[in-house]
């Protein structure tokens, strides 16, 4: 038995394993140990108890390396491998999951759709990411993919009496099964050319080939198409402002950081590794989508009066930001796709934590109006606000504005001047709609005098993500220098 399931197997698998089995446990304990509604806040305790589990074998993994001096570990023949590449995507989503988890409790009481299953799903979700930042094989990363869709399928129809909850998730399964069927094509031309499904074997074979070559093309082309749609980049954009409009608001937050995150480390993988060979291809192609992707983004966001729609078209257009820096690609450009990642998780959940406060029972909170007056009601989450819409939108000293220093300093130094020009002048358009939400909240008359929905964990997720906003726009060195060790060999 030994030699087919080592000790380095069982080491470097411990995260998912833990995520996995307290995935399964919770779903098991609502209905044998804590069927009753009250008794439902123990199941946010043990979630808890697996992210740290997870967070302890991801921790005892990074620090192995550190002492033995090695770069990476691989396990299970080379299928998964746990280098800084894989950590720092890890302690990201276990970061997401974390802050997710504290925020659902009493945002799904208000929506009367308090159910175990919710966390179980998050927690599964989060396994299927942990493959894909450590998957070094076709097969691994694929399914580690699907786990992570199905499990967003099914939370973002979870308020099963919202029929726009019950469209969004329709919308989103359809055309994610759509997406996966061209992914997986492409992925078995990358099996025939290379006869193995390991990423290595498939770069060897690829840089044995001619960039052009007809084949090699046609994976590239369906590979791509798969992988763009996980990040929502236009022309392959569709299904995000529906999904992040109809999904419960902590889904969507969720959703806009956990799945764009463990999607862009599947994309650096196979870009970078396997497709590296065929860059001359690939990175007109990219620049394309990526203007493209921001263009769409920027324009389609001024319009928006619903708020998380207003950010869905917001994250597509950081999508696009973010593929600027696969186009340089250069250490600068690689370093500035993590920073930027890094950032845009704790930015993008602050902003969606302030309209998961303004949700009540009788009040959606998701049109620009329901901010209207904000700080007359609640300075602390209008500030908030405030430096979260400013670190979206790049302007010193918020952690956005680091993020998107590096990635037009990549495309400078490789000397990619139009798409730097192209890239700042939606950093204006940009300014204008964030200042939008501004405006409502700072300048409008309040419009609404309820109570806003507040819990400690709402309070202390916002907390945490208002210092990290901040705090790595004012001093970014320990961040940056996470980000270089974490660079993908």
């Amino acid at each position: 038995m030994s030699q087919y399931y080592t000790t380095t197997d069982h080491f470097v698998l411990v995260p998912a394993l833990m995520l996995a089995l307290f995935g399964c446990a919770v779903l098991l304990f609502e209905v044998l140990v804590f069927p009753h509604p009250r008794q439902r806040k123990w199941l946010l305790l043990f979630v808890l108890l697996g992210l740290a589990f997870a967070g302890a074998g991801v921790w005892r993994q990074q620090n192995f390396l550190a002492s033995q001096g090695i770069e990476e570990l691989t396990a299970f023949g080379g299928t998964l491998t746990v280098d800084g590449f894989a950590i720092f995507f890890n302690w990201i989503f276990l970061a997401a999951s974390l802050i997710v988890t504290l925020i659902s409790y009493r945002y799904l009481e208000v929506e009367g759709e308090h159910h175990g299953e919710y966390y179980g799903l998050i927690l599964l979700a989060n396994c299927g990411m942990f493959f894909l930042a450590t998957g070094t094989d076709l097969i691994t990363l694929f399914i580690g993919l699907e786990l992570m869709a199905l499990c967003f399928y099914i939370l973002v129809g979870f308020l099963r009496e919202d029929r726009r909850s019950n469209e969004a998730a329709l919308k989103y399964l359809l055309l994610g099964a759509f997406s996966s069927g061209f992914l997986v094509y492409g992925f078995s031309v990358l099996y025939g050319l290379a006869g193995s499904t390991k990423l290595r074997a498939v770069a060897d074979a690829l840089a044995s080939r001619e960039p052009w070559d007809p084949v090699v093309f046609l994976a590239l082309a369906t590979t791509a198409v798969g992988l763009l749609f996980k990040i929502s980049a236009v022309p392959f954009h569709m299904w995000a402002p529906d999904a992040y409009e109809g999904a419960p608001t902590t889904v969507t937050a969720y959703l806009s950081v956990g799945s764009k995150a463990a999607s862009f480390a599947l994309l650096l993988r196979v870009f970078l590794m396997p497709l590296g060979a065929a860059r001359e291809v690939w990175e007109p192609l990219l620049a394309a989508v990526a203007v493209a992707t921001m263009t769409v983004g920027n324009l389609a966001a001024v319009t928006q009066t619903n708020i998380k729609r207003l950010l869905a078209y917001s994250s597509i257009s950081h999508a696009g930001y973010i593929l600027l820096g696969l186009i340089a690609g250069n250490e600068t450009g690689i370093k500035g796709v993590l920073v930027y990642i890094l950032v845009y998780t704790f930015m993008n959940l602050g902003a969606f934590l302030v309209v998961v406060a303004l949700r009540r029972k009788d009040l959606l909170g998701e049109d620009l109006d329901d901010l209207a007056g904000l700080v007359y009601k609640s300075p602390g989450y209008a500030i908030l606000m405030l430096i979260f819409l400013l670190s979206l939108a790049g302007i010193p000293p918020t952690a956005g504005f680091i993020a998107k220093y590096y990635i037009f300093l990549a495309l400078i130094e490789t000397r990619h001047y139009v798409l730097a020009v192209i890239g700042t002048l939606y950093v204006a358009v940009a300014i204008y709609y964030y200042f939008r939400i501004v405006r409502s909240m700072f300048l409008a008359p309040l419009a609404d005098t309820g109570p806003l929905t507040t819990s400690f964990g709402l309070r202390l997720a916002l907390v945490v993500t208002g210092v990290l906003t901040l705090g790595i726009g004012i001093y970014p060195e320990p961040f940056l220098g996470f980000a270089q060790t974490s660079l993908a060999r």
